[in-house]
């Protein structure tokens, strides 16, 4: 059972949605000040293993192969630059002209087959960086069993291409790479 309050009945148990949320910020903050995982815990009154495992629920592997999907992009040339020079191993970007193109140039099977060998290229990659509108990031993140990081251009359907940012791209592929 859900209510608006956002509490779940959890068999004889009712918990607070909010609360949970509220406690997890708390404790990743204090594990950001230098507080140990110990102390944490015992702040909680937890395990320091489910400090552990919290961290590692959201954990960004740093140094770790990246790819990137994204369309419809406008500055497509810039975007290409900037993954050459931060060493991006496997990029798809496309322009709106460029996906739909994709698309009719194909069989219904060719389509099929192309879209399921991207996606287990993709699957081989620690971290995906997505660029792309709501619904397709939603369908690419339960795709996916790599870190993926969405960066939503647009609510679906996006009909013109999209222009993105190279600086907060550098910064997000930095922050990834522990640069």
């Amino acid at each position: 059972m859900k209510t608006d309050m956002e509490l779940v009945r959890i068999g004889d148990k009712v918990v607070s949605v909010p609360k949970i949320e509220r406690a997890v910020r708390e404790i990743i903050e204090l594990r950001s000040k230098g507080i140990s995982q110990q102390e944490v815990a015992e702040k909680f009154n937890t395990d320091r293993t489910f400090v552990s495992r919290l961290e590692s629920i959201g954990e960004i592997r740093k140094g770790k192969r990246i790819a990137v999907v994204g369309f419809p992009i406008k500055n497509i040339g810039e975007i290409e630059e900037l993954m050459h020079e931060e060493g991006i191993d496997f990029y798809i970007l496309m322009t709106d002209k460029e996906r739909w193109d994709f698309i009719k140039n194909k069989s219904g099977l060719e389509l099929f087959n192309e879209i399921m060998e991207l996606t287990a290229r993709v699957r081989t990659y620690e971290t995906v960086i997505i660029i792309g509108s709501d619904y397709r990031i939603k369908i690419i993140e339960a795709l996916l069993d790599s870190q993926v990081i969405a960066i939503n251009i647009g609510e679906s359907p996006i009909n013109e291409d999209k222009y993105v940012d190279p600086e907060s791209m550098k910064e997000i592929i930095r922050n990834v790479k522990g640069e």
